[in-house]
């Protein structure tokens, strides 16, 4: 048995939330571990944000190689050599992952490679694999002041789709992959869903996708899923929503899966994007603890019912964001610190997906926020100004939503969702708007430079002014 250690702050977990955390409270002066059972980064870093977007971008290139006649550039027809893409998303990730490491050590964060339970008040047990000849696992015990539990989540599985790696994939071995499917069903047409289906339908497989609620990115205004809807169908993809899976028949080489009524297709592979699932049961926490689904009960301090002990991330039931387990993270150190922060405000998170065309959208769609009372004023703008014609992407809009006042004029801005290209580059501004209660009118005097996409906010909230200038 290792000697106690002592630390103002024992992180458990080294993902976004975890490292976030960690760095957040390291420089604010506190002395902290981290506990980090694989490599720090989590599933983010290594098998989920940035492999997916890195493998998003392959497909932006080559889609703008493949359409490079249309601007007078003559190319080759391109072909796609995925196991070259896979090296480079492992060569992007090995220089993130060098670079945070670094970043941790040059803050004095302490990281201890294992698996850690909670053994007692501020008490933290950690099985490490011995360094020596026998191999033997040791334990090692860390004190903390202040505990902050953030082991993240997993892919979750359905029934009749148990994951084998082979024909039934989830995130983690889509995103290893040196080959992509010819053929792929994607069951699930949420964020992942719909990325994966984009992905690998530009890149030359055959996808169907499988949904079962009544349309795509459930959550999204239903203007901006038109659109994405649209777009995948003009691309071949096969979208099937308001349909029920019933498991599938594997032979060697495929699989057939039954969905919907009576209905079937054999496919290479099935992609399993359906959610993920906390990482919440081996922590030590007692029943009362945790939910029913998994996740960890916090207040809005992220504090959990243990004294000096905080849950984080995807361990709770909130957005499963990297950015937004950043924010809870500061408010776990800033609650730690003594500072009563206010709290995430889950109803306006940014959220971005990255499909294409990309989506983005911060606050109310338009149905929720009938649905909450509001009487509202709309505007719509299209991106069919000048830089979308330019880069040949002249598809998607910009929707506002707005409260009207009781002179009938548009006031506080409650909601701002984007469909169309780089448009999750293009949100902070909308995000600014619904988060400092901006009105149409205080949005519609900014200028915005010409010629750019992000003026096709500016002309959307202009247009609630009034006084819009093309429509």
């Amino acid at each position: 048995m290792s000697p106690e250690s002592n630390y103002d702050v024992v992180v458990i977990g080294g993902g976004p939330a975890g490292y976030g955390a960690a760095l957040y409270g390291a420089a604010a002066g506190l002395s902290v571990a981290v506990v980090e059972r694989d490599k720090v980064g989590g599933t983010c870093l290594h098998r989920g944000c940035i492999p997916a977007k890195h493998f998003l971008e392959t497909a932006s290139v080559f889609r703008t190689v493949a359409g490079a006649g249309e601007f007078g550039v003559m190319a080759i027809a391109p072909e796609v050599d995925f196991a070259a893409s896979q090296a480079r998303k492992g060569r992007v990730v090995a220089q993130l992952h060098k670079g945070l490491i670094a970043t941790m050590a040059g803050r004095g964060v302490t990281t201890i490679a294992g698996t850690a339970t909670l053994a007692g008040p501020g008490l933290v047990r950690v099985q490490a694999q011995g360094e020596g000849d026998s191999g033997a696992a040791e334990a090692l015990d860390l004190r903390g002041r202040s505990i902050i539990l953030a082991t993240g989540s997993t892919p979750r599985a359905i029934p009749g789709f148990e994951i084998d790696g082979r024909l039934v994939l989830s995130s983690d071995e889509v995103l290893s992959l040196d080959k992509l499917p010819a053929t792929a069903a994607v069951i699930g047409g949420g964020a992942i869903g719909c990325e994966f289906a984009s992905m690998m339908s530009d890149l030359g497989t055959k996808v169907t996708l499988l949904e079962v609620l009544p349309r795509l990115l459930p959550g999204c205004d239903v203007d901006v899923v038109d659109v994405v809807a649209k777009s995948f169908r003009r691309r071949g993809i096969a979208v099937h929503t308001g349909v029920a899976v019933h498991g599938h028949e594997p032979s060697s080489e495929s699989t057939e899966v039954h969905f919907g009524d009576h209905e079937s297709i054999e496919v290479d592979a099935v992609i399993l994007a359906v959610g993920r699932r906390p990482l919440s049961a081996t922590l030590g926490l007692d029943d009362g603890e945790v939910d029913a689904r998994g996740f960890v009960v916090v207040d809005r301090h992220m504090r959990t019912g243990v004294e000096g002990v905080y849950a984080v991330g995807d361990l709770v039931d909130t957005p499963q964001l990297a950015h937004v387990a950043f924010a809870e993270a500061i408010v776990a150190i800033a609650t730690i610190l003594g500072e009563d922060p206010p709290g995430v405000d889950y109803a306006n998170v940014p959220w971005c997906i990255y499909c294409h065309p990309e989506v983005a959208f911060c606050g109310m769609s338009e149905e929720a926020a009938r649905k909450a009372g509001h009487d509202v004023v709309v505007s719509k703008h299209r991106y069919n100004g000048g830089r979308a014609m330019i880069l040949n992407e002249a598809q998607g809009l910009v929707k506002v939503i707005a409260e009207r006042q009781s002179n009938g004029e548009a006031g506080r801005i409650l909601g701002v969702h984007m469909v169309g290209p780089w448009v999750t580059e293009q949100l902070g501004e909308g995000y600014l708007a619904v988060n400092w209660e901006a009105t149409a009118a205080e949005v519609g005097h900014l200028i915005h430079p010409h010629p750019t996409l992000s003026e096709t906010f500016g002309e959307a909230a202009l247009a609630l002014t009034g006084r819009g200038l093309h429509g």
